[in-house]
């Protein structure tokens, strides 16, 4: 790590300028993974990073910085380091024992707010919520919802609170659970899920952000596809007659996500692209005959 006496008395400027050099073989975005990192040290947003850039940041700042630079070459996710992630907008915490925000997640918030109009006070639960984005997001998105959010992580489940807490979002409950194991409550128009469906030997566990990630988060059995099935089969007893499951799954999952719940007897069964337009969500009304 580069010591005080090389970098104390560094300018912004020169600042980003040797941070993205260090960061080069390290990062795809090294630029970009600098200034994030010196707006967290400094408490600033970018663009005060462009209006002064020959401002000298304290020691005890830059020390900061390139403590994380150095964290970061060694492939420490950008939200772990700075300790949180936007999401739909709004600033969520997170920490290791919990998944990346990540954009294509916003797909099931699109679908949910889609389902239930905002003058409607339905029911609204988020399977192994993590952070709490979804369920977060939804009950500030329908303030007329009840919105139920589980996890099996009660460290997981802290973090959710918290979020839930600093986000001002009062219509929310949170359960330890396994999946739907301790939900006693039924009747629900919206069961949402981003679970774990990655298989154990799939070569992207081992690159990028994921291998930081907490494995329970990522991982399923039966090839990616086990919790996908128990969700499926269990929110039949949870949902009411015309609601709607949605669960987010791997690109290449489909086929099989679709074959799940038309064994299961849902009705309706599509699949939605994400961003990149591959196969992300697939949704099922419960219309039990």
């Amino acid at each position: 790590m580069p010591n005080s006496q090389t970098h104390s008395g560094e300018s912004i400027q020169t600042l980003v300028k040797n941070s993205v050099m260090r960061l080069a073989h390290a990062s795809d975005t090294p630029h970009l993974d600098a200034e994030v990192l010196l707006c967290h040290c400094l408490s600033k947003n970018r663009s005060y990073l462009r209006a002064w850039p020959e401002h000298h940041p304290s020691a005890a700042q830059s020390l900061q910085f390139w403590a994380l630079i150095e964290q970061r070459c060694l492939g420490e996710p950008i939200a772990y380091l700075t300790g949180q992630r936007e999401f739909w907008s709004r600033a969520f915490m997170v920490s290791p024992d919990v998944l990346i925000p990540r954009p294509d997640t916003e797909l099931l918030i699109e679908l949910s707010l889609q389902h239930l109009p905002s003058n409607q006070a339905g029911k609204i639960i988020d399977m192994g919520t993590g952070s709490g984005i979804l369920a977060i997001t939804l009950a500030a998105e329908r303030p007329l919802a009840d919105v139920i959010a589980t996890d099996i992580s009660s460290a997981a489940l802290n973090i959710a609170k918290k979020n839930a807490q600093q986000l001002a979002v009062g219509n929310i409950r949170f359960l330890i659970s396994d999946w739907f194991d301790a939900v006693t409550e039924s009747n629900f128009d919206l069961v949402i899920s981003n679970p774990p469906y990655i298989a154990a030997d799939d070569p992207h566990l081992q690159q990028g952000d994921v291998r930081f990630e907490p494995e329970s988060a990522l991982i399923s059995g039966e090839e990616g596809l086990k919790d996908i099935r128990l969700l499926s089969e269990q929110a039949r007893n949870h949902l009411k007659p015309n609601g709607l499951l949605l669960i987010e799954h791997g690109y290449n999952q489909q086929t099989q996500a679709q074959a799940i719940l038309q064994t299961l007897n849902y009705r309706q069964i599509q699949t939605h692209p994400d961003l990149s337009g591959n196969p992300r969500v697939t949704s099922g009304i419960w219309n039990p005959a």
